[in-house]
């Protein structure tokens, strides 16, 4: 445990305070926070930071809405339902650089089908996804919403399972509605079983790497489409800014720590009201 959880996170720590680089890789000096100045000076930081937010904000938002969605839909009696399941849960089974390399061929200008099925099908304009910023950000958007909704459609099979059905049968003598039933019985009852799970997909997303890195090829166009990851793994391993990336790291840790203590409070105060 010491070895493989403590042992990088203080090494981490550590690198962030000196200035370990590509030139100063075996002998490196303490420069205090010389980094984290660096790094809250750099307006980059907070268009990263912005882009960051933004991705795991509208990832989340689909991740759960649509698994709602289809895990009340495939709850219900429907002619080939295992099939469904089983198909809507393919998405989770595929490794996701696999996913990630099978979109970022979707979505080539010329060849990809995306675009084929936009100019041929519907009559309209090839989308630039790789070539212009804003739609080299929707590119990874797309792909991991694909990549995460049956996560949480899962998760919302599993508690539909725990609703007593008598709930809904006196519902149905007090003559509630379809949506009456939603709103007042199902929702009410998944969300303490959806908020681990949303916290959990929002530090995933937080911290995802690999979609935007292999879909945008390293952050294409010029390094637009980045978010904080990204950016932490391009100065790394691009740029051997091994002790900048480290100190930026720090920050995601202690962001990310933040949002964590503050959920655990607000659960608290909601258990103990």
């Amino acid at each position: 445990m010491l070895s493989v959880v403590f042992y990088p996170l203080l090494y981490n720590f550590l690198l962030a305070f000196r200035n370990m680089s590509l030139y100063h890789f075996q002998v490196t000096e303490f420069v205090g926070l010389r980094h984290f100045r660096a790094i809250f000076a750099d307006p980059s930081f907070y268009s990263v930071f912005a882009k960051t937010l933004v991705w795991t904000v509208v990832n989340v938002f689909f991740h759960v809405t649509l698994g709602v969605m289809l895990g009340i839909l495939i709850n219900r009696p429907l002619p080939g339902r295992a099939v469904m399941r089983a198909l809507l849960i393919l998405p989770w089974a595929v490794p996701q650089y696999i996913s990630a390399l099978t979109w970022k061929g979707m979505f080539n200008y010329e060849y990809g089908a995306i675009n084929l099925m936009l100019t041929r099908l519907l009559h309209l304009a090839p989308v630039p996804w790789l070539s212009d910023a804003f739609w080299a950000f929707v590119a990874p958007i797309l792909t991991n919403v694909w990549l995460g909704f049956p996560f949480m459609m899962i998760v919302t099979l599993g508690g539909l399972q725990s609703i007593p059905q008598e709930m809904y049968e006196a519902a149905d003598i007090d003559g509630a509605t379809a949506f009456q039933k939603l709103t007042r019985i199902t929702l009410p009852m998944l969300a303490p079983i959806l908020a681990p799970a949303i916290v959990l997909g929002v530090v995933w997303t937080f911290n995802n790497l690999n979609i935007v890195w292999l879909v945008t090829e390293g952050g294409r166009p010029a390094d637009q489409s980045h978010i904080l990851n990204t950016y932490i793994y391009k100065s790394a391993f691009a740029y051997n800014r091994y002790s900048y990336a480290a100190a930026f790291s720090v920050i995601v840790f202690l962001i990310l720590l933040g949002f964590l203590l503050l959920t655990a409070r607000t659960q608290k105060r909601q258990a103990g009201a």
